[in-house]
């Protein structure tokens, strides 16, 4: 029992890994196309990876009482406010990293927040029939 309690432990980390690992591809990625963000390129795929820990933290804790908070207006907007609560959470990414993280041109940002959400959704997608090929096989 021990066993199988271990193993999904180590089943969930490597999920969790995976996913992680894909969304910095995937911030890096779209990121990379706007002159409006700015990682601090000496050490990218460190502060990616800061990025997206924070943005992941961020969304576990402040992203639920937000959404909460905003239903209303979310509502009243039919559901476009909503990249405007992932763009605050990342200008608190923002704010936390200083001068290696840099937002610019809100504009732009509404619509790399969209692009985000689109290729996460796609990524997703892709992760989650890999995840269900290695459960079938393994």
């Amino acid at each position: 029992m021990r066993i199988l309690k271990d193993k999904d432990r180590v089943n969930k980390l490597i999920e969790w890994s995976l996913y992680m690992v894909g969304y910095i591809i995937v911030f890096i990625f779209v990121t990379s196309f706007f002159d409006s963000i700015y990682i601090d390129s000496k050490h990218l795929i460190f502060y990616s990876t800061l990025i997206v820990l924070i943005v992941h933290i961020l969304n576990i804790t402040v992203k639920p009482i937000l959404v909460s908070l905003t239903i209303p207006i979310t509502g009243l907007t039919l559901g476009l406010f909503y990249p405007f609560i992932n763009l605050f959470i990342l200008k608190i990414a923002d704010i936390l990293l200083g001068e290696h993280f840099q937002l610019h041109n809100i504009y732009i940002l509404i619509i790399v927040v969209v692009l985000l959400s689109i290729s996460n959704l796609v990524m997703e997608g892709i992760m989650n029939k890999i995840i269900k090929k290695v459960r079938k096989n393994g």
